[in-house]
């Protein structure tokens, strides 16, 4: 190491991973908004807030956790452009307060982070 790359890693510090508690509520953030798919989540993140990840295996146990809860329902749907169908996620009718709620601490997570 040179102190060279001490200065290069604060001028472009590689990405964050999310850890599942705010996968769960970046994605309840999300479906709020509408209904979405496991890559489109993931790509999502990365455009809006590229100094974030999420990896495969943390969005999924997160889907999981989220559907046990009740909180958002799967159905697969083929889409135009797409070859296979895709598992699409949105929020629960009885979770659209909770689901808030959780997707407010995403946003404020995000907000304390980006001032």
């Amino acid at each position: 190491m040179k102190l060279e790359d001490i200065y290069q890693f604060f001028e472009n510090p590689p990405p964050t991973y999310l850890c599942q508690e705010l996968a769960v509520c970046y994605i309840l953030s999300v479906l709020l908004q509408g209904e979405s798919y496991g890559t489109e989540l993931i790509e999502q993140l990365e455009t809006e807030y590229p100094i974030y990840r999420l990896s495969d295996t943390v969005l999924y146990s997160a889907i999981k956790f989220l559907e046990d809860q009740g909180a958002i329902t799967g159905y697969w749907k083929k889409l135009e452009g797409r070859g296979r169908p895709r598992r699409m996620y949105q929020v629960s009718p009885e979770w659209q307060v909770q689901g808030q709620d959780l997707a407010f601490l995403w946003q404020d997570y995000i907000n304390r982070r980006t001032k």
